[in-house]
């Protein structure tokens, strides 16, 4: 199928053709017409299969009704809401309506927080048609009264499971409350849980449901492999392995911020340029290491989990948990950062016997073992002990192994016995 059976008009279609898209994914093929029919719509897809597309398009289409070239900002009131829970997502959205609507004279607007309110409210006070947010500088607009929301016809919740996790939800109702009680609603979600369910029963009407992939599960096209390796090793062995493998553009994740300056620095003074991106790094921070390193500049991005739902990188080769998260979830969603629309990628955790129950965790939700490789000269200790993870309770989460693809034979990892600790 090609887009052109989607119901999408020629100036739209000529747009995406602009892009280099012929083929929609299978989120796109089956959420389109479901959105342009106007049913609320309760979606599921992994990271990196068109989620953004799939509502963009038809909305610039309903849309389209409503475009008009006056200068009135009154001819111009917001009628789609985008809610997204980071900085990084909020702005990939808006590139996406920029430039599948770059042929219908439709005004939009992205805001969020980290940099100077004023440009955004001299923006929304100009007139838009599709707002994209994140929910605490939407609620600062409310605040301060720079928006209106009467007139909003269709909703986005993107990442509502994210949003769930960053506990936003309370937000989202304060946001909902403000808008017309007759809209169609589009709730997007990496995952589906039993929370999100009880979500969308509470903000959508008879929703159509998509969900094109199985529960839980990463891309095909990512490789993931382990590898074991005690916890004072774990930065040289990340460093060999980048030069072993001669990786140019590696995406690294940690826990914690203070993790992921100091991996940063650490990559950096010992000749592998690095440089980190999370939330303590003002927004024109972010932009600019994000830039660098799509660029070649920087070799290793290294990034908290607020990084992983919204970075936007074109074919990125490698992705490396340098520490497994907490949530499991959280694994699928970090390496779905790399096989991106067709596109292959390895994924590569560096895990030590901390970790075993976080493996543990990814595993249960895999529903299957990930193959482990070691490092010749890393081997780890067998006879260190276990000692708490800090932060990590009532939750799961991983382990193990050494190199890409066509490295060594793989073998089921065993996760050894090790109690929940800490």
């Amino acid at each position: 199928m090609t887009f052109d059976h989607l119901g999408l008009s020629a100036d739209i279609l000529r747009a995406v053709a602009e892009e280099g898209y012929t083929e929609p994914t299978p989120i796109q093929e089956e959420a389109i017409p479901l959105v342009l029919a106007g049913r609320d719509l309760l979606a599921a897809a992994q990271t990196g299969t068109g989620k953004t597309a799939a509502f963009t398009l038809p909305i610039l289409e309903r849309l389209k009704v409503h475009a008009n070239t006056s200068f009135s900002p009154a001819r111009h009131p917001v009628r789609a809401l985008m809610v997204t829970p980071t900085r990084e997502l909020a702005m990939q959205i808006a590139e996406s309506v920029g430039a599948y609507g770059r042929h219908v004279p439709l005004r939009s607007a992205v805001v969020y927080g980290g940099i100077p309110i004023d440009p955004q409210i001299k923006a929304l006070r100009s007139g838009i048609e599709i707002l994209v947010a994140t929910p605490g500088r939407l609620m600062d607009h409310v605040g301060q009264r720079t928006v209106n929301l009467t007139q909003v016809e269709i909703l986005v919740l993107d990442e509502a499971d994210r949003m769930l996790d960053m506990g936003f939800i309370p937000d989202i109702r304060k946001i909902v409350a403000l808008l017309p009680a007759k809209r169609q609603n589009l709730l997007f979600s990496a995952t589906f849980s039993e929370e999100i369910r009880r979500l969308a029963q509470e903000f959508l009407n008879d929703p159509a449901t998509v969900e094109v992939a199985a529960r839980n599960t990463a891309a095909e096209g990512v490789e993931q492999v382990l590898y074991p390796v005690d916890r004072d090793r774990k930065e040289d062995l990340l460093i060999h392995l980048i030069r072993r493998d001669k990786m140019e553009q590696v995406l690294i994740f940690t826990r914690t911020k203070l993790a992921a300056s100091r991996l940063a620095s650490y990559l950096d003074r010992r000749g592998v340029a690095a440089i980190a991106i999370h939330s303590d790094r003002s927004q024109p921070e972010r932009t600019r290491a994000l830039e660098d390193f799509k660029r070649g500049e920087v070799t290793c991005l290294v990034a908290t989990d607020v990084a992983s739902r919204g970075l936007d990188i074109e074919e990125l080769p490698y992705v490396v948990n340098f520490e497994l998260p907490f949530e499991p979830q959280d694994y699928i969603h970090r390496i779905g950062r790399t096989g991106r629309a067709g596109s292959t990628g390895i994924a590569i955790s560096l895990v030590t016997v901390d970790e075993v129950e976080l493996l543990k965790g990814v595993q249960r939700l895999l529903k299957h073992a990930i193959p482990f490789r070691v490092a010749e000269g890393f081997e780890p200790d067998r006879s260190v002990v276990p000692r708490p993870i800090r932060g990590f309770g009532s939750r799961d989460g991983a382990a193990g192994g050494d190199g890409p693809r066509h490295h060594a034979h793989h073998k089921p990892i065993r996760t050894r016995t090790g109690s929940r600790r800490g």
